[in-house]
């Protein structure tokens, strides 16, 4: 494969060309569950093209994003559950078309003990997502509903390039951890303060 992913994040074509010899590729559709909970961990996924969205479920049934795993990134809660032959704690579902690499389990042993390279991008990986939960622990404590839509809106924009978001309020909502209604509302109000546009199951950021 001559497209590098890792190499935005400063590494070699080398580690990238050992890592695709030893997993294998999938392609996804939009909204496609890429990792269920409770499933078995049989390989880590690296995104290459496209992005997914990783989801937590509570007891009462309601979810919500914990963060997004774009080109050249990969799955902490993945690589900590398979190492330690747990199930999954979280759900990974495709924002977009995607193609993932995964690297199955037991060669992802074998890296750590070869290839530093490798244990410095899980290092490097972990550090960020610890940041990133630590944003989202922040927006759910100290920030409105109002503010926590608008970012998640923003951050589909970035990750998509585009300004158009093709989404339901239902979609939305669940990612949020709120009520439908909710964000019905809010983005209502959006709409009225010329920050959204609002069409049948789409948002244009303005």
């Amino acid at each position: 494969m001559d497209y590098n992913p890792l190499k935005e994040h400063n590494y070699s074509d080398t580690i990238f060309k050992t890592l695709s010899n030893y997993g294998f590729i999938k392609s996804f559709l939009p909204d496609q569950t890429v990792l269920d909970e409770n499933s078995n961990i049989k390989a880590i996924p690296i995104v290459i093209k496209g992005s997914i969205r990783v989801m937590r479920t509570e007891e009462d049934g309601r979810e919500i994003l914990l963060y997004y795993i774009k080109p050249g990134e990969s799955c902490i809660m993945s690589f900590l559950g398979g190492m330690h032959y747990q199930t999954s704690k979280v759900k990974a579902i495709s924002e977009e078309n995607s193609e993932i690499l995964f690297i199955p389990i037991d060669k992802v042993n074998i890296l750590i003990k070869e290839n530093p390279e490798w244990l410095d991008y899980i290092f490097r990986l972990y550090h960020k997502r610890f940041e990133e939960l630590l944003e989202i622990i922040n927006e759910v404590t100290f920030k409105k509903m109002d503010e926590r839509l608008l970012n998640l809106i923003k951050k589909k924009a970035e990750l998509t390039n585009n300004k158009t978001i093709n989404i339901t309020h239902e979609q939305l909502s669940n990612e949020l951890g709120t009520a439908r209604v909710v964000v019905s509302r809010l983005l209502k109000q959006m709409e009225e303060n010329n920050m959204v546009k609002l069409g049948r199951n789409k948002i244009i950021l303005v």
